[in-house]
């Protein structure tokens, strides 16, 4: 089981002192049977005034400060170890209940993943169903797996990756017309995509190990990641990632969950004074092997 240490900082500067407004921090990798926090420490300078932990609606750990001391730059340092778990090679076997697609979710489960199924961005002309719909075979059902793999690879294939300094994630039509987009823009249209098809999908903020081998060809890992997650009847919840065409959880460290990207923001607040005083912002992420010592 591979040791993982995860350095994330972030530093704001500014002209002069500023009042700091409440930050919300979710930084913290996000614990399960494949991924276990050994330790997790988050260091901020200048001390808030209070920090609390809660647990969003997702089950997501959010930390939150406040702070009563003006500064001209303040330091958000999260430092975790995990222990990382890759699932094997995602398989659907030919009994599967959902081997083929079309599919059916238990009426169990239904309830709880409406919320996943329901698409959450309008699409007037069907451009994005007819995207969706290009996946499936004219003739007689489709693997599962095939449409889920060859819309992960196809959007690894076919769009190109660019990093975008406006704030927030692109309408998943802009990226579908501009065939580009960030990692977040990436899964966005993927999940909007496969909800078009009926098939629950959310959306996975984290972070993304490139050790040496493969550091060749990752893209979107400069600062935090994002990718897909997919739920299937008996198989549960199963990452996709389309930036790098990644299947399963190999290499890609969860740290939250959402229905909607603006849910899972790694961190976010407000200073008081004029839009002038911000100088700048600085994100370093180091994702270390314990045992091997590459670093991205």
């Amino acid at each position: 089981m591979p040791l993982l240490t995860i350095h994330h900082k972030t530093e704001y500067r500014y002209a002069h002192p500023v009042a700091f407004g409440e930050h919300r921090i979710m930084l913290r990798p996000r614990d399960g049977h494949d991924l276990r926090v050994l330790s997790g420490r988050l260091e901020i300078a200048p001390p808030p005034m209070s920090l609390r932990w809660i647990h969003d609606v997702f089950g997501n750990s959010v930390a939150i400060a406040t702070f009563d001391e003006r500064a001209e730059t303040l330091s958000i340092v999260s430092t975790a170890t995990v222990e990382h778990n890759p699932a094997e090679e995602f398989v659907l076997p030919p009994d599967d209940p959902a081997y083929f697609y079309p599919f059916l979710y238990d009426d169990e489960e239904f309830p709880d993943l409406v919320q996943f199924i329901r698409p959450q961005y309008a699409d007037p002309d069907g451009e994005l169903n007819a995207w969706a719909l290009e996946f499936l075979d004219e003739e007689g059902p489709t693997p599962t797996f095939k449409i889920l793999s060859d819309m992960t690879h196809g959007i690894r294939k076919v769009f190109t990756y660019r990093k975008r300094h406006e704030h927030g994630t692109q309408h998943p039509l802009d990226t579908l017309q501009s065939k580009s987009g960030t990692c977040r823009d990436y899964a966005l249209f993927m999940i909007e995509a496969l909800r078009r098809l009926g098939i629950a999908a959310r959306f996975v903020s984290g972070y993304l190990f490139i050790h040496g081998d493969r550091a060749h060809g990752y893209v979107g890992g400069g600062s935090t990641h994002a990718w897909v997650q997919v739920y299937l009847p008996s198989a549960g919840w199963i990452e996709f990632d389309p930036t790098n065409g990644i299947v399963g959880n190999r290499d890609l460290v969860r740290v939250a969950v959402a229905r909607d990207p603006c849910q899972a923001i790694p961190l976010h607040g407000t200073y008081l004074g004029s839009a002038k005083a911000f100088v700048g912002m600085e994100v370093s992420i180091n994702v270390v092997s314990v045992g091997e010592g590459a670093a991205a």
